[in-house]
């Protein structure tokens, strides 16, 4: 544990140059309090989740925790590794890392020593053993309810036929129908990668509105919403802005502008809040 800052300075630089949270939780509810929209941020594009035994634990000085938060305090941690949940970065039984834990009530560094934690991580080039943590808080109590909760998730992360991440909006169209109430409004989304997304809604006289998204380059007028708490929602409800950018629509005419915008925050209402409650 010997010199601490100047083994691990590489990590204080990269891994903790976002800062970290605006105030503490106790360490126990943190895991518990994750949504699903947290459990996808966190998890999404992270190389390395696993389960480790904290062996030490030892405090890094103020001066030298760039970024910290108040309430919290940054501990230089040694591990062995319990199982590894996802990854195919090989890992060995010893690990080291740097996180940013809450204090206790009374202001204490928290004795972790023998605990049982979970890591989302990634591997640090050229230095075995060491990982970075991919926020400054992202170690938490183990709790096999949350790891239930998050296996799910990981599993349609890693699917061949994952949704794609949304980035934003391209194009919409309205085409109104012969009949008074009658159109239709396709958007068509930017992703990651620049596969093809494109959400329908219907409106027809007398029936309620339907929509449904298309994760393929088929227009598919039946196709469905995506159920809450999947990743399919995830990549639509915790991605699309609040109103739809007035420059994608390619409609010219006022009314049929409107109507676009009334579709858009139709789906919107209906794919309902993207809840976060990590900082």
């Amino acid at each position: 544990m010997k010199s601490i800052f100047t083994l691990l300075a590489p990590l204080v630089a990269v891994a903790f140059a976002a800062g970290a949270p605006a105030m503490a939780q106790p360490v126990e509810s943190r895991a518990a309090q994750m949504s699903f929209a947290d459990m996808v941020d966190l998890a999404d594009g992270t190389p390395l989740v696993l389960r480790a035994q904290i062996k030490d634990q030892a405090l890094v000085e103020p001066e030298r925790s760039p970024g910290l938060a108040p309430g919290f305090a940054r501990l230089y941690i040694e591990a062995r590794t319990s199982a590894l949940i996802t990854g195919t970065v090989p890992m060995g039984e010893s690990l080291r890392y740097l996180v940013d834990v809450p204090l206790d009530a009374k202001g204490k560094v928290p004795k972790l020593k023998k605990q049982e934690v979970m890591l989302f991580a990634r591997p640090v080039p050229g230095r075995p053993g060491q990982l970075q943590l991919v926020d400054p808080t992202a170690q938490f109590l183990y709790d096999p309810g949350f790891e239930a909760r998050l296996r799910p998730v990981l599993s349609a992360l890693l699917a061949q036929d994952a949704p794609p991440v949304v980035t934003g909006i391209r194009d919409a169209l309205t085409v109104e129908g012969t009949l008074v109430g009658e159109s239709e409004t396709q958007l068509f989304l930017d992703t990651r990668g620049d596969g093809p997304v494109s959400v329908t809604i219907v409106r027809r006289p007398n029936q309620a509105p339907r929509w449904g998204v298309s994760w393929t380059e088929i227009v598919d007028q039946s196709a469905r919403a995506p159920q809450p708490g999947t990743l399919a929602w995830y990549r639509l409800a915790c991605a699309l802005p609040e109103r739809l950018p007035s420059d994608a629509s390619l409609a010219r005419d006022s009314r049929v502008r409107a109507i676009t915008a009334r579709d858009y925050a139709f789906m919107l209402e209906q794919l309902g809040p993207c809840t976060r409650n990590r900082g």
